[in-house]
């Protein structure tokens, strides 16, 4: 606790030299970042592996790239962006002028996920960094090869009075979130959400939550049912599901169900193999808590096909689950790992109130051509973000801000959205004497 204190207050010092207020400072720190992933990114990956089993082209298709993306898109457009914004003024006071001066917030916690252990760590830290902030970073303890290579480059990169890294257990979660920061931006599940707004609570200090939820995919009457499956696939495997986007449970119409199915299990053969436990680059599950609830959410319902696993090696093979019930055990919590309940409809109406009826989800996915049905669908079902024919491909835009709503989460980052989450917006209107 008294190191962690330490810390903070040096960051905080360090906030008031005005350093990192700088945009020319800012500009170089992202350079500094960027060509430290590059530096470091055969460790990366490595990293990426031993924990989680991904393959070279998976974590970096879906870790590393990502974060440069983000990287690049920040130094182009940061100067624009941390300039002053006059904005109009009211005709009342004709003499007056407004103005918007973005400013950091100062010293700020981000707290990062196991799922994708870099690229959820990253992501927030540009933003951060654009900003103007000073950060303190916690690793996920579950990928722990991976937070202690954030650990060694972040701090080759920086100053540990101006970026830092904090490992260690829930215990230090805990202690971090006793200390008054000026923003918090936490990943994770959403009973964590809940104890972190609670703390943050205490000092009334802004929060981003970036949570999770059961979302839905919808495969209607007249979607391009391979496309469908292709997509359907990609979204819902990568990481061996252990995606807060992945599709969570699919809808699907009864006329379509069979050929579906099929086009779903060609599929999954020809990107991942036929026998999936013996392909070695398929992601493991984290460790065996999650692989055991995994497993346990799949006693007692119908496999469609799928369903083994293997404990010693963590791995579960793409299941589908045929039949399942609303009330079911699996339909009561974000699944997080290879396994896809189904459920066909004639109607879609009522799913759709079943839907409205529970948490908000953080994403939702719809396939079909009709348009009328896809205006319906998005007037009636609040979620966080999505696709219509495609899925998780929202979350890598820089002109779409990712977050939640309601449970799902609160607040939203990408793109500029990462520099304004990070900012407060001070707003000064100036009038003649």
């Amino acid at each position: 606790m008294e190191s962690i204190q330490q810390l903070i207050a040096q960051q905080r010092s360090f906030f008031k030299t005005g350093q990192s207020r700088d945009v020319a400072y800012r500009i170089e720190a992202l350079r500094t970042l960027r060509a430290g992933i590059e530096r470091y990114q055969p460790r990366i990956l490595e990293a990426l592996h031993t924990d989680l089993n991904k393959s070279e082209p998976e974590a970096f298709g879906s870790e590393v790239r990502i974060v440069l993306g983000e990287l690049d898109f920040a130094l182009e457009h940061l100067t624009a962006w941390a300039a002053p914004r006059t904005v109009p003024t009211a005709a009342a006071l004709p003499d007056a002028t407004s103005t918007i001066y973005p400013e950091p917030y100062g010293t700020t916690l981000i707290i990062a996920p196991w799922n994708y252990p870099f690229q959820l760590a990253f992501g927030p830290l540009v933003g951060a960094i654009a900003a103007g902030n000073t950060v303190v970073m916690k690793p996920s303890e579950l990928t722990p090869t991976v937070s202690r290579l954030i650990f060694d480059m972040l701090s080759d990169l920086f100053p540990t009075s101006y970026i830092a890294v904090v490992e260690g257990e829930v215990e230090t979660s805990t202690a971090l979130l006793k200390e008054k920061f000026d923003y918090i931006f936490f990943t994770g599940s959403t009973h964590v959400g809940r104890v972190v707004m609670r703390a943050a609570a205490e000092h009334l200090t802004p929060v981003t939550l970036e949570l999770g939820g059961k979302s839905p995919a919808i495969v209607h009457e007249d979607a391009d049912l391979k496309l469908a499956a292709e997509r359907l696939v990609r979204g819902k495997f990568l990481n061996a599901g252990q995606t807060c986007v992945a599709p969570d449970y699919l809808l699907i119409h009864s006329s379509v169900k069979a050929k579906f199915a099929e086009l779903v299990q060609a599929e999954i053969a020809d990107k991942y193999t036929a026998d999936v436990l013996s392909n070695p680059h398929f992601p493991h599950i984290v460790n065996t808590r999650n692989f055991d609830r995994l497993t346990g959410l799949m006693e007692n319902e119908q496999v469609l096909f799928g369903g083994r696993s293997v404990r010693d090696e963590l791995i579960i093979e793409p299941t589908l689950l045929d039949n399942v019930s609303w009330d079911a055990p699996i339909m009561q919590e974000e699944i997080f790992g290879p396994i896809l309940p189904v459920i066909e409809y004639d109607d879609l109406n009522p799913l759709l109130d079943e839907i409205v009826n529970r948490p908000k989800p953080l994403a939702l996915y719809l396939f079909t051509q009709n348009e009328q049905l896809i205006d319906q669908v998005l007037d009636t079902v609040s979620f966080g973000g999505g696709c219509i024919n495609e899925t998780l491909s929202h979350m890598t835009s820089h002109y779409l801000p990712f977050g939640g709503v309601g449970e799902s989460g609160m607040g939203s980052y990408h793109g500029q959205q990462s520099f304004e989450v990070f900012s407060h917006h001070k707003s000064v209107m100036k009038r003649n004497l």
